[in-house]
Protein backbone atom coordinates (compact mmCIF):
# COMPACT_ATOMS: atom_id res chain seq x y z
CA UNK A 1 0.00 0.00 0.00
CA UNK A 2 2.75 2.46 1.13
CA UNK A 3 4.60 1.80 -2.11
CA UNK A 4 1.08 2.11 -4.19
CA UNK A 5 1.28 5.74 -2.34
CA UNK A 6 4.55 6.79 -3.25
CA UNK A 7 3.84 6.04 -7.12
CA UNK A 8 0.86 8.11 -6.73
CA UNK A 9 2.40 10.95 -5.14
CA UNK A 10 5.65 10.60 -7.74
CA UNK A 11 3.26 10.63 -10.56
CA UNK A 12 0.97 13.41 -9.28
CA UNK A 13 4.14 15.50 -9.02
CA UNK A 14 5.37 14.56 -12.25
CA UNK A 15 2.32 15.88 -14.10
CA UNK A 16 1.97 19.12 -11.77
CA UNK A 17 5.72 19.68 -12.91
CA UNK A 18 5.12 19.22 -16.39
CA UNK A 19 2.22 21.52 -15.62
CA UNK A 20 4.03 24.49 -14.55
CA UNK A 21 6.74 23.85 -17.54
CA UNK A 22 3.65 24.06 -19.92
CA UNK A 23 2.36 27.08 -18.06
CA UNK A 24 5.81 28.67 -17.78
CA UNK A 25 5.39 32.49 -19.31
CA UNK A 26 7.01 33.61 -23.01
CA UNK A 27 9.69 36.23 -22.48
CA UNK A 28 9.80 38.73 -25.12
CA UNK A 29 12.45 41.70 -24.94
CA UNK A 30 11.68 44.94 -24.89
CA UNK A 31 14.38 47.68 -26.06
CA UNK A 32 13.95 50.91 -26.75
CA UNK A 33 15.07 54.81 -25.56
CA UNK A 34 12.59 55.44 -22.66
CA UNK A 35 14.14 58.87 -21.49
CA UNK A 36 16.15 61.43 -23.81
CA UNK A 37 15.54 63.19 -27.04
CA UNK A 38 14.13 59.92 -28.85
CA UNK A 39 11.91 58.82 -25.81
CA UNK A 40 8.35 59.84 -27.79
CA UNK A 41 9.59 57.35 -29.98
CA UNK A 42 10.68 54.90 -27.68
CA UNK A 43 7.77 55.65 -25.40
CA UNK A 44 4.74 55.63 -27.82
CA UNK A 45 6.45 51.75 -29.05
CA UNK A 46 6.89 50.41 -25.67
CA UNK A 47 3.07 51.74 -25.32
CA UNK A 48 1.61 49.79 -28.53
CA UNK A 49 3.94 46.51 -27.55
CA UNK A 50 2.00 46.44 -24.02
CA UNK A 51 -1.57 46.83 -25.34
CA UNK A 52 -1.19 44.01 -27.75
CA UNK A 53 0.71 41.67 -25.36
CA UNK A 54 -2.20 42.46 -23.20
CA UNK A 55 -4.90 41.88 -25.66
CA UNK A 56 -3.19 38.50 -26.58
CA UNK A 57 -2.56 37.47 -22.86
CA UNK A 58 -6.53 38.36 -22.54
CA UNK A 59 -7.09 35.80 -25.07
CA UNK A 60 -5.21 32.79 -23.30
CA UNK A 61 -1.64 33.92 -25.00
CA UNK A 62 0.49 32.08 -26.82
CA UNK A 63 0.59 28.50 -26.67
CA UNK A 64 -1.22 28.57 -23.61
CA UNK A 65 0.96 30.56 -22.02
CA UNK A 66 1.15 34.37 -20.77
CA UNK A 67 3.54 36.66 -22.52
CA UNK A 68 5.79 38.33 -20.28
CA UNK A 69 7.47 41.82 -21.56
CA UNK A 70 11.47 42.37 -20.14
CA UNK A 71 11.72 46.39 -20.94
CA UNK A 72 15.16 48.15 -20.63
CA UNK A 73 15.64 51.70 -21.37
CA UNK A 74 18.67 51.44 -24.02
CA UNK A 75 19.03 55.52 -23.38
CA UNK A 76 19.63 55.70 -27.43
CA UNK A 77 23.35 54.52 -26.88
CA UNK A 78 25.11 52.20 -28.69
CA UNK A 79 27.00 51.04 -25.70
CA UNK A 80 23.82 50.34 -23.56
CA UNK A 81 22.02 48.71 -26.41
CA UNK A 82 25.11 46.14 -26.18
CA UNK A 83 25.04 45.19 -22.47
CA UNK A 84 20.80 45.07 -23.15
CA UNK A 85 21.18 42.58 -25.59
CA UNK A 86 23.54 40.20 -23.82
CA UNK A 87 21.26 40.61 -20.40
CA UNK A 88 18.35 39.59 -22.32
CA UNK A 89 20.63 36.71 -24.24
CA UNK A 90 22.27 35.13 -21.01
CA UNK A 91 20.35 36.05 -17.82
CA UNK A 92 16.77 36.76 -19.19
CA UNK A 93 16.50 34.54 -21.78
CA UNK A 94 13.93 35.98 -23.90
CA UNK A 95 12.38 33.95 -26.81
CA UNK A 96 12.87 36.96 -28.94
CA UNK A 97 12.88 40.97 -28.85
CA UNK A 98 11.56 44.05 -30.44
CA UNK A 99 12.11 47.41 -30.55
CA UNK A 100 14.71 49.36 -31.44
CA UNK A 101 14.71 53.32 -32.35
CA UNK A 102 18.07 53.94 -33.43
CA UNK A 103 19.15 53.02 -36.21
CA UNK A 104 22.89 52.97 -34.42
CA UNK A 105 21.57 51.28 -31.28
CA UNK A 106 20.34 48.21 -33.71
CA UNK A 107 23.59 47.73 -35.66
CA UNK A 108 25.91 47.54 -32.28
CA UNK A 109 23.24 44.72 -30.54
CA UNK A 110 21.18 42.96 -32.92
CA UNK A 111 24.49 40.67 -33.86
CA UNK A 112 24.18 39.29 -30.20
CA UNK A 113 21.00 37.83 -30.77
CA UNK A 114 21.85 36.61 -34.35
CA UNK A 115 25.07 34.87 -32.82
CA UNK A 116 22.43 33.19 -30.46
CA UNK A 117 19.89 32.58 -33.05
CA UNK A 118 17.23 34.46 -31.37
CA UNK A 119 14.51 36.60 -33.40
CA UNK A 120 15.05 40.50 -33.76
CA UNK A 121 11.94 42.58 -34.46
CA UNK A 122 13.04 46.48 -35.19
CA UNK A 123 9.41 47.42 -35.32
CA UNK A 124 11.17 51.22 -35.44
CA UNK A 125 14.73 51.66 -36.73
CA UNK A 126 14.97 52.47 -40.71
CA UNK A 127 18.50 52.22 -41.31
CA UNK A 128 18.41 50.91 -44.44
CA UNK A 129 21.23 48.41 -43.64
CA UNK A 130 19.39 47.00 -41.27
CA UNK A 131 18.01 44.05 -42.21
CA UNK A 132 21.07 43.07 -44.58
CA UNK A 133 23.41 43.26 -41.32
CA UNK A 134 24.05 39.42 -41.63
CA UNK A 135 24.39 38.23 -45.59
CA UNK A 136 24.65 34.88 -47.17
CA UNK A 137 26.26 33.10 -47.57
CA UNK A 138 28.37 34.10 -44.70
CA UNK A 139 25.08 33.52 -42.80
CA UNK A 140 22.79 31.48 -44.29
CA UNK A 141 20.07 32.58 -41.86
CA UNK A 142 19.11 35.99 -40.80
CA UNK A 143 17.41 36.79 -37.48
CA UNK A 144 16.73 40.15 -38.00
CA UNK A 145 13.62 41.35 -39.05
CA UNK A 146 11.63 44.70 -39.57
CA UNK A 147 8.21 46.51 -39.98
CA UNK A 148 9.24 50.18 -40.74
CA UNK A 149 9.58 51.70 -43.42
CA UNK A 150 13.62 51.76 -44.05
CA UNK A 151 15.28 54.79 -45.38
CA UNK A 152 15.87 53.27 -48.80
CA UNK A 153 12.13 53.83 -49.57
CA UNK A 154 11.58 56.83 -47.66
CA UNK A 155 14.51 59.07 -49.00
CA UNK A 156 13.09 58.75 -52.90
CA UNK A 157 9.72 59.32 -51.64
CA UNK A 158 11.15 62.25 -50.15
CA UNK A 159 12.62 63.92 -52.93
CA UNK A 160 9.80 62.95 -55.30
CA UNK A 161 7.99 65.05 -52.72
CA UNK A 162 10.36 68.09 -52.81
CA UNK A 163 11.80 67.78 -56.47
CA UNK A 164 8.97 65.97 -58.52
CA UNK A 165 5.65 67.23 -57.09
CA UNK A 166 6.47 70.48 -55.68
CA UNK A 167 9.13 71.74 -58.37
CA UNK A 168 11.72 72.63 -56.08
CA UNK A 169 15.97 72.11 -58.05
CA UNK A 170 17.74 73.65 -55.12
CA UNK A 171 16.91 71.38 -52.00
CA UNK A 172 19.92 71.50 -48.98
CA UNK A 173 20.38 68.66 -46.66
CA UNK A 174 20.59 68.81 -43.23
CA UNK A 175 21.07 65.52 -41.09
CA UNK A 176 22.65 64.56 -37.76
CA UNK A 177 25.97 63.14 -37.42
CA UNK A 178 24.38 59.61 -36.23
CA UNK A 179 24.19 56.82 -37.95
CA UNK A 180 20.76 56.73 -38.62
CA UNK A 181 21.52 60.62 -39.89
CA UNK A 182 24.53 59.68 -41.89
CA UNK A 183 23.14 56.76 -43.84
CA UNK A 184 20.04 58.71 -44.19
CA UNK A 185 21.75 61.61 -46.02
CA UNK A 186 23.37 58.85 -48.08
CA UNK A 187 20.36 57.63 -49.61
CA UNK A 188 19.13 61.40 -49.80
CA UNK A 189 21.91 62.03 -52.08
CA UNK A 190 21.70 58.90 -54.09
CA UNK A 191 18.02 59.74 -54.75
CA UNK A 192 18.83 63.27 -55.61
CA UNK A 193 21.10 61.73 -58.09
CA UNK A 194 18.70 59.54 -59.84
CA UNK A 195 16.57 62.59 -60.72
CA UNK A 196 19.79 64.70 -61.78
CA UNK A 197 19.61 66.95 -59.00
CA UNK A 198 22.49 67.84 -56.22
CA UNK A 199 22.14 68.80 -52.89
CA UNK A 200 23.50 73.62 -52.79
CA UNK A 201 24.38 72.67 -49.49
CA UNK A 202 24.79 69.43 -46.98
CA UNK A 203 24.97 70.31 -43.24
CA UNK A 204 25.99 68.22 -40.15
CA UNK A 205 24.58 68.71 -36.85
CA UNK A 206 25.22 66.62 -33.50
CA UNK A 207 22.57 65.75 -30.81
CA UNK A 208 21.42 68.37 -28.26
CA UNK A 209 22.50 71.59 -30.97
CA UNK A 210 19.90 73.93 -30.35
CA UNK A 211 21.84 76.79 -32.61
CA UNK A 212 21.46 75.49 -36.42
CA UNK A 213 22.20 79.33 -37.41
CA UNK A 214 25.14 78.48 -39.21
CA UNK A 215 23.86 75.92 -41.28
CA UNK A 216 20.65 77.62 -41.89
CA UNK A 217 22.75 80.35 -43.32
CA UNK A 218 24.56 78.34 -45.68
CA UNK A 219 21.66 76.76 -46.96
CA UNK A 220 20.06 79.98 -47.53
CA UNK A 221 22.89 81.94 -48.99
CA UNK A 222 22.95 78.79 -51.40
CA UNK A 223 19.57 79.33 -52.79
CA UNK A 224 17.84 76.61 -51.04
CA UNK A 225 14.41 76.46 -51.80
CA UNK A 226 13.32 73.45 -49.41
CA UNK A 227 15.27 72.05 -46.60
CA UNK A 228 15.24 67.99 -46.54
CA UNK A 229 16.41 66.42 -42.72
CA UNK A 230 17.08 63.56 -41.35
CA UNK A 231 17.05 63.79 -37.29
CA UNK A 232 15.16 63.26 -34.91
CA UNK A 233 12.12 65.82 -33.06
CA UNK A 234 14.59 68.45 -30.46
CA UNK A 235 17.01 68.81 -32.93
CA UNK A 236 14.37 69.33 -35.60
CA UNK A 237 12.45 71.60 -34.11
CA UNK A 238 15.52 73.57 -33.75
CA UNK A 239 15.46 73.72 -37.84
CA UNK A 240 12.73 74.94 -37.71
CA UNK A 241 12.90 77.90 -35.08
CA UNK A 242 16.02 78.96 -36.41
CA UNK A 243 14.88 79.37 -40.03
CA UNK A 244 12.02 81.61 -38.07
CA UNK A 245 14.75 83.45 -36.47
CA UNK A 246 16.16 83.85 -39.95
CA UNK A 247 13.22 84.92 -41.94
CA UNK A 248 13.46 82.44 -43.79
CA UNK A 249 10.44 80.43 -44.83
CA UNK A 250 11.16 77.19 -47.25
CA UNK A 251 9.30 73.95 -47.19
CA UNK A 252 11.02 71.48 -44.98
CA UNK A 253 10.34 67.61 -46.09
CA UNK A 254 11.99 65.01 -44.28
CA UNK A 255 12.13 61.37 -43.03
CA UNK A 256 9.27 60.25 -40.76
CA UNK A 257 10.41 61.80 -37.36
CA UNK A 258 8.99 65.04 -38.09
CA UNK A 259 6.11 63.20 -36.86
CA UNK A 260 7.33 62.92 -33.48
CA UNK A 261 5.28 65.16 -30.49
CA UNK A 262 8.88 67.15 -29.16
CA UNK A 263 8.99 68.45 -32.82
CA UNK A 264 5.52 69.22 -32.95
CA UNK A 265 5.32 70.67 -29.57
CA UNK A 266 9.01 72.24 -29.63
CA UNK A 267 8.36 73.85 -32.67
CA UNK A 268 4.96 75.07 -32.70
CA UNK A 269 3.50 77.19 -35.38
CA UNK A 270 7.21 77.39 -36.79
CA UNK A 271 6.97 73.30 -37.56
CA UNK A 272 3.59 73.49 -39.34
CA UNK A 273 3.38 72.23 -42.97
CA UNK A 274 6.43 69.92 -42.60
CA UNK A 275 5.54 66.77 -44.66
CA UNK A 276 7.14 63.06 -44.37
CA UNK A 277 6.86 59.53 -45.16
CA UNK A 278 4.15 57.52 -42.92
CA UNK A 279 3.19 53.79 -42.51
CA UNK A 280 0.14 55.07 -40.22
CA UNK A 281 -1.40 58.05 -39.26
CA UNK A 282 -3.87 58.75 -36.16
CA UNK A 283 -7.06 58.46 -37.86
CA UNK A 284 -9.50 55.84 -36.91
CA UNK A 285 -10.28 55.16 -41.11
CA UNK A 286 -10.49 51.88 -40.85
CA UNK A 287 -12.12 49.55 -37.74
CA UNK A 288 -8.69 48.18 -36.62
CA UNK A 289 -7.57 51.57 -36.27
CA UNK A 290 -10.43 53.02 -34.74
CA UNK A 291 -10.19 50.24 -32.08
CA UNK A 292 -6.15 50.11 -31.77
CA UNK A 293 -6.62 54.56 -30.99
CA UNK A 294 -9.23 54.12 -28.75
CA UNK A 295 -7.50 51.47 -27.15
CA UNK A 296 -4.43 53.06 -26.73
CA UNK A 297 -5.74 56.82 -25.71
CA UNK A 298 -8.29 55.32 -22.52
CA UNK A 299 -5.00 53.10 -21.34
CA UNK A 300 -2.39 55.59 -21.74
CA UNK A 301 -4.12 58.96 -21.76
CA UNK A 302 -1.42 61.01 -24.01
CA UNK A 303 -1.89 64.41 -23.94
CA UNK A 304 -4.26 66.26 -25.99
CA UNK A 305 -5.18 62.66 -27.07
CA UNK A 306 -2.47 62.54 -29.20
CA UNK A 307 0.12 59.42 -29.47
CA UNK A 308 3.73 61.17 -29.02
CA UNK A 309 4.50 59.05 -32.09
CA UNK A 310 1.57 57.05 -33.61
CA UNK A 311 4.19 55.64 -36.20
CA UNK A 312 5.99 53.55 -33.19
CA UNK A 313 3.09 52.76 -31.28
CA UNK A 314 1.21 51.16 -34.19
CA UNK A 315 4.23 48.79 -35.71
CA UNK A 316 5.29 47.92 -31.83
CA UNK A 317 1.53 46.87 -31.32
CA UNK A 318 1.78 45.17 -34.65
CA UNK A 319 5.32 43.61 -34.01
CA UNK A 320 3.89 41.56 -30.95
CA UNK A 321 0.89 40.17 -33.69
CA UNK A 322 3.10 39.32 -35.85
CA UNK A 323 5.93 37.63 -33.47
CA UNK A 324 2.84 35.40 -31.88
CA UNK A 325 1.77 34.30 -34.97
CA UNK A 326 4.83 33.26 -36.25
CA UNK A 327 5.37 31.20 -32.16
CA UNK A 328 2.06 29.79 -32.41
CA UNK A 329 2.27 28.55 -35.81
CA UNK A 330 6.04 27.21 -34.99
CA UNK A 331 4.48 26.07 -32.01
CA UNK A 332 7.39 26.54 -30.52
CA UNK A 333 9.39 29.18 -28.99
CA UNK A 334 12.77 28.37 -30.15
CA UNK A 335 14.85 30.89 -32.28
CA UNK A 336 15.37 28.92 -35.58
CA UNK A 337 11.86 27.72 -35.81
CA UNK A 338 10.17 31.16 -34.86
CA UNK A 339 12.28 32.41 -37.73
CA UNK A 340 10.89 29.40 -40.28
CA UNK A 341 7.50 30.54 -39.35
CA UNK A 342 8.02 34.50 -39.52
CA UNK A 343 9.66 33.65 -42.83
CA UNK A 344 6.55 31.77 -44.00
CA UNK A 345 3.67 32.76 -41.97
CA UNK A 346 0.55 31.33 -43.61
CA UNK A 347 -1.98 32.53 -42.00
CA UNK A 348 -2.51 36.87 -42.31
CA UNK A 349 -2.24 38.56 -39.63
CA UNK A 350 -4.82 41.58 -39.11
CA UNK A 351 -2.51 44.70 -37.88
CA UNK A 352 -2.85 48.27 -37.64
CA UNK A 353 -0.86 49.29 -40.53
CA UNK A 354 -2.02 46.52 -42.78
CA UNK A 355 -3.04 43.36 -42.75
CA UNK A 356 0.31 41.17 -42.87
CA UNK A 357 -0.32 38.74 -45.60
CA UNK A 358 3.00 36.37 -46.34
CA UNK A 359 5.24 40.16 -45.11
CA UNK A 360 8.52 37.82 -44.82
CA UNK A 361 10.45 35.24 -46.89
CA UNK A 362 13.66 33.82 -46.50
CA UNK A 363 15.44 36.44 -48.14
CA UNK A 364 13.63 39.19 -47.47
CA UNK A 365 12.82 40.90 -44.13
CA UNK A 366 10.97 43.88 -44.40
CA UNK A 367 7.72 43.80 -43.93
CA UNK A 368 6.97 47.41 -45.48
CA UNK A 369 7.31 48.23 -49.45
CA UNK A 370 6.73 51.92 -50.76
CA UNK A 371 3.33 50.96 -52.07
CA UNK A 372 1.91 51.21 -48.05
CA UNK A 373 3.85 54.61 -47.40
CA UNK A 374 2.07 58.32 -47.30
CA UNK A 375 3.06 61.46 -46.65
CA UNK A 376 1.84 63.15 -43.42
CA UNK A 377 2.02 66.71 -42.46
CA UNK A 378 1.99 68.83 -39.26
CA UNK A 379 -0.80 71.29 -38.85
CA UNK A 380 -2.83 72.48 -35.76
CA UNK A 381 -0.60 70.28 -33.64
CA UNK A 382 -1.18 66.95 -35.03
CA UNK A 383 -0.44 65.05 -37.97
CA UNK A 384 -2.50 64.79 -40.68
CA UNK A 385 -2.72 63.30 -43.88
CA UNK A 386 -0.99 65.38 -46.34
CA UNK A 387 -3.23 64.39 -49.50
CA UNK A 388 -7.31 63.62 -49.18
CA UNK A 389 -6.50 60.46 -51.36
CA UNK A 390 -4.25 58.85 -49.36
CA UNK A 391 -6.63 58.51 -46.37
CA UNK A 392 -8.95 57.36 -48.89
CA UNK A 393 -6.74 54.68 -50.42
CA UNK A 394 -5.34 53.69 -46.71
CA UNK A 395 -8.98 52.64 -45.44
CA UNK A 396 -8.99 50.00 -48.49
CA UNK A 397 -6.92 46.62 -47.68
CA UNK A 398 -3.72 47.05 -48.80
CA UNK A 399 -1.21 44.40 -49.69
CA UNK A 400 3.06 44.46 -49.78
CA UNK A 401 4.11 44.94 -53.56
CA UNK A 402 5.98 41.77 -53.79
CA UNK A 403 8.47 43.31 -56.65
CA UNK A 404 9.43 46.28 -55.06
CA UNK A 405 10.84 43.70 -52.21
CA UNK A 406 12.48 41.50 -54.36
CA UNK A 407 14.00 44.43 -56.40
CA UNK A 408 15.38 46.25 -53.42
CA UNK A 409 16.71 42.79 -51.76
CA UNK A 410 18.66 42.12 -55.21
Amino acid sequence: MNHRIKLLVGALTLACAGGAYAADPIKIGVSGPYTGGSSSMGVSMRDGVRLAAEEINKKGGVLGRQLVLVERDDEAKNERGVQIAQELINKEQVTAVVGYINTGVALASQRFFQDAKIPVFNNVATGSIITHQFKAPENPDNYVFRNAAHDSIQAPMIVEEAVVRSGYKKVAILADSTNYGQLGREDLEKALAAKGVKAVATEKFNIKDVDMTAQLLKSKEAGAQAVLTYGIGPELAQIANGMAKLGWKVPIVGSWTLSMANYIDNAGANGSGARMPQTFIQEPNTPKRKEFIDAYLAKFKPKNNRIDSPVSAAQGYDSIYLLAAAITQANSTEGPKVRAALEDLKAPVEGVVMTYDRPFTHDDHDAITANLVVFGEVKDGRVVYAYPDDMKATAQPRKKDAKASADASK
